[in-house]
C-alpha cells in the first residue's frame, strides 16, 4: 500500500470533509486560510510562503468585507460536523442564515444581535442557544483570521427559569407505557430504558453493544454532557427492555437503540403516544426527571440521586429532595420542639 504523505502547512480541518485549508507563519504571527480542494491549497501555500520571503505584502485576512456572517456560519458547522448534536445547529443556524447571513461579519455590534435575539427568541432558553451559536461562529471566525472581534461576547447571558420537574405518576406511566405497545411497539424499549435508567436521550442513543453488560447490569458510557465517562446502573425492568433489543449477529459497534429517523429524534412518535394518553407538559426530557423524582419518592439521598443520573453537582439533584418521604417527614417534625 502507497503511504500517504503529509504536505507540511496543508491540512484538513475535518477528516475525510474534502475541505483543505493552508497554515503559515510570518514571524511569530500565525495565518490560516480556508481554500477548497487540496491541489488548490497546496498551490496557495507555495504561494503564500514564496511571497513572504520577497517580502509581497499578504493579502487582508482580517475583517475582509468579503466575509458575512453566513461564511462564518458555514465554518462553525464544519467546526462541529461529528457534534451529536448538529441536527439543531444546523436548524438554528438556517434560521441564522436567513436573517443576518448576507451581512458583514465586521459591520454586527452586540446591539444588534441584541435587538435580534430580543425579536427573534420568545424566551431567555432560545435567545441563549442562538447566542451561543452565533458566538461560536465568531469564534471560529476569530481563530481563522477572517474577523478579530466576537460581538456575542458582549451580550449578557439571559437568566432562564429553573423550569418544573414534571414526571409521571404511577398511572401516567402505565397509560404512557400501554400506549407505546399498542402503537408503537418497536420503540417500547428506548422508553422503559429511559425511564427506568435515566439516561440523556443523546447519551442513550448513541450507547453500542460493547458498552452494555447485562450480567453485571451496567451501561458504560464515554461520552456525557459532563464530557465524564460514569456507569449506568440497570434495574430489571431496564434490562429486560435491552435483551428484548438482542438479534442474532449483532456487533459490538452496533448501536443498543437503532432509530430510522434522522439523528435518533422521538419527535415523529412520542407526541402522539403522549396526545393518545392526555398526558401534558411532558417531553421526552421529563423521563429522566420521571427516574429521579421516583428514586427519591423510594428515599434516595441527593448524593445517590447525583450519582445515578450523572449529575455535575449535588444541587442538580437536590431538586427532588422535597419528593423524599424522609424529607417531608423531617420537616414535620421539626414541630414537635413547640411542644
Amino acid at each position: 500500500m502507497r503511504e500517504i504523505v503529509k504536505q507540511r502547512g496543508v491540512f484538513e480541518k475535518v477528516e475525510d470533509s474534502g475541505v483543505w485549508w493552508v497554515q503559515y507563519f510570518i514571524g511569530k504571527k500565525r495565518y490560516r486560510e480556508k481554500v477548497g480542494t487540496k491541489a488548490a491549497a497546496l498551490a496557495l501555500y507555495q504561494k503564500r510562503k514564496a511571497d513572504a520571503a520577497e517580502g509581497r505584502k499578504l493579502p487582508k485576512l482580517r475583517n475582509s468585507p468579503d466575509v458575512t456572517i453566513g461564511d462564518l456560519l458555514d465554518d462553525a458547522l464544519e467546526h462541529v460536523a461529528h457534534h451529536k448534536d448538529l441536527r439543531n445547529y444546523k436548524s438554528r443556524a438556517e434560521i441564522v442564515r436567513a436573517a443576518l447571513g448576507d451581512l458583514v461579519a465586521a459591520d454586527l455590534t452586540p446591539q444588534d444581535l441584541k435587538k435580534w435575539l430580543g425579536k427573534q427568541c420568545k424566551t431567555a432558553a432560545t435567545s441563549n442557544r442562538y447566542k451561543a451559536l452565533i458566538s461560536l461562529a465568531y469564534k471560529v471566525g476569530c481563530e481563522n483570521g477572517r474577523v478579530e472581534v466576537n460581538p456575542a461576547r458582549m451580550v449578557l447571558h439571559r437568566k432562564e427559569p429553573g423550569g418544573r420537574c414534571r414526571f409521571l405518576d404511577s398511572e401516567e406511566y402505565a397509560a404512557l407505557r400501554a400506549a407505546i405497545a399498542e402503537l408503537f411497539p418497536e420503540h417500547l424499549a428506548s422508553f422503559l430504558v429511559s425511564v427506568h435508567a435515566g439516561m440523556r436521550l443523546t447519551e442513550q442513543f448513541t450507547v453500542d453493544w460493547s458498552q452494555v453488560n447485562l450480567k453485571r447490569r451496567t451501561i458504560e458510557l464515554t461520552k456525557t454532557k459532563n464530557g465524564l465517562a460514569r456507569t449506568v446502573r440497570l434495574n430489571p425492568t431496564a434490562v429486560a427492555a435491552i435483551e428484548s433489543l438482542r438479534r442474532p449477529g449483532q456487533k459490538g459497534t452496533d448501536l443498543v437503540f437503532p432509530s430510522t429517523e434522522k439523528d435518533f429524534s422521538t419527535r415523529a412518535w412520542f407526541p402522539e403516544a403522549l396526545r393518545e394518553t392526555g398526558i401534558t407538559d411532558y417531553v421526552w426530557h421529563s423521563n429522566r426527571h420521571t427516574f429521579c423524582s421516583w428514586l427519591a419518592m423510594k428515599g434516595a439521598t441527593d448524593r445517590q440521586i447525583m450519582e445515578a443520573a450523572g449529575h455535575k453537582s449535588l444541587a442538580m439533584a437536590a431538586r427532588y429532595s422535597h419528593l423524599s418521604p424522609a424529607h417531608a417527614q423531617s420537616v414535620v417534625d421539626m414541630l414537635s420542639a413547640e411542644g
